[in-house]
């Protein structure tokens, strides 16, 4: 079932005057673009408009960025030790990808999954989750789930629904059977499916101050709705471009296979092969020689023709450049990311702007990011208080991000060397940043240097 159909039976399910604030049927066709885009099934890719892979590659550049050197523990305490155990294991490792699908999906989820025995984590894309409603602040208020299983002939779609109203907390289970793809089908009994048989029904906690999951959208204003919080991928603003660099990208592939050289071979200078029904080629050359009839005979055409014209490489190649520069600045990347880095920022300005231009993107999904797996941590202190899994105590969320992404290195460094100079940064603290020494190994270092001076 796709997203857009699962939508709508969800829909059914709450009632449409559950649905108040940030998500509608346009959102949702929306998020399943963007998907189908990430995944190289865009709606205008057929057998000649071939994917240049730009929606994928965007999101992997900027996710390689966002946690370049990137390291984050959680500490303070048992309880923290715990926490830390299943964040390491099932939210750091393979982040990347979780981010590479929020940048192109325009959001995700990461949900703890508690019991008696234990938190498992389970990580939701956007085309797999309902954002149903949101209070005026942003925050998520209700939320649903969809999961299918195929048993025979039989589908059937879990409806996993989670209301925040006024501190009660409130989870609801709904079980459907269908034999058609396309449609939800009648409520069945949990117990039907042994997978979801100890799910309860439903279930109610109060004082919960927020949904116990981290929820990461990508940092960007909503154009499709300008009144919902939901998140929209970093592309949605170049889907339009995105097509068009995919046909001039198709153009040049059958520019190339158009303009191979052939040798055009009147077909009274073949020999027929009877037994294979075949023609028999000079050197068995048949990719180069194409056979052709000429009926006016041999005065006025040639019995063999080299066709073999020239390529416009340079020209389609400019206007195939000039399009992903396009999609650069809309997706905010720095000009060079998709398109030849060659050909653009012919100056130091020029250079600074796009970058800057990357680096303040960054900064806000870092952010981002940070504050999902702040609220991961939170909702799994959440859970444990809950089902008193260990002792609740203090923990602390700490995060490193590799500052060079926000700071072009090489200038805070050429900086700190005119510090150096007029006497405002000592240099064995020049040394301990750049050298990485410790302090007394840079002052040792430093004094040597200048006894040598002197001497």
């Amino acid at each position: 079932m796709n997203y857009t159909t699962m939508f709508g039976a969800v829909i059914k399910i709450l009632g449409q005057n559950s649905v108040q604030y940030g998500f509608n049927a346009e959102m949702a066709e929306k998020i399943e673009l963007w998907s189908r885009m990430y995944e190289n099934k865009a709606p205008w890719l057929s057998k000649n408009i071939l994917s240049a892979n730009i929606p994928a590659t965007e999101v992997y550049e900027t996710a390689k960025l966002v946690l370049l050197e990137f390291k984050s523990e959680i500490t303070g305490s048992p309880c923290a030790d715990y926490i830390n155990k299943i964040y390491q294991e099932c939210v750091i490792k393979g982040l990347s990808h979780k981010v590479e699908y929020g940048l192109a999906k325009g959001s995700f989820i990461i949900k703890p999954i508690a019991d008696k025995e234990g938190i498992r984590v389970q990580f939701v894309q956007a085309d797999c989750f309902f954002p149903i409603d949101f209070d005026s602040s942003g925050e998520l208020l209700k939320c649903a789930f969809a999961d299918q299983l195929r048993c025979g002939r039989s589908i059937y779609t879990l409806i996993e629904i989670h209301t925040l109203n006024g501190g009660v907390y409130t989870i609801e289970n709904r079980l459907f059977r269908s034999e058609n793809d396309g449609l939800l089908g009648s409520e069945t009994t949990l117990s039907e499916i042994e997978k979801w048989s100890k799910l309860p029904r439903e279930f109610k906690i109060v004082n919960v101050p927020k949904m116990p999951f981290g929820f990461f959208r990508c940092p960007m204003a909503n154009q499709v709705d300008s009144t919902s919080p939901i998140g929209v991928s970093m592309y949605s603003r170049v889907v339009e471009q995105i097509a068009e660099a995919d046909r001039r990208y198709s153009g040049i592939c059958w520019e190339y296979k158009g303009t191979q050289l052939a040798v055009h071979i009147a077909e009274s200078m073949l020999e027929y092969d009877a037994d294979n029904d075949k023609w028999k080629y000079p050197g068995g050359e048949e990719r180069l020689y194409r056979k052709v009839q000429y009926n006016a005979g041999a005065s006025e055409k040639p019995l063999i023709d080299v066709f073999s014209p020239q390529i416009r490489a340079t020209e389609l190649f400019t206007g195939y450049n000039n399009q992903l520069r396009m999609i650069e600045f809309g997706s905010s990347l720095a000009y060079g990311t998709l398109s030849d880095p060659s050909t653009v920022d012919k100056t130091a300005t020029e250079v600074k702007y796009s970058q800057h231009r990357s680096y303040s993107f960054v900064s806000s999904v870092q952010l981002a990011l940070g504050q999902a797996l702040r609220d991961f941590a939170d909702a799994c202190a959440f859970w444990i208080s809950v089902y008193d899994l260990v002792p609740i105590g203090d923990y602390e969320v700490s995060f490193d991000f590799d500052d060079s992404i926000i700071n072009d290195p090489i200038d805070e460094r050429e900086q700190d060397r005119r510090d150096v100079a007029i006497g405002a940064m000592p240099v064995w603290e020049y040394r301990m940043k750049w050298y990485h020494e410790d302090e007394k190994t840079a002052r040792r270092m430093t004094d040597e240097a200048n006894a040598g001076v002197l001497e």
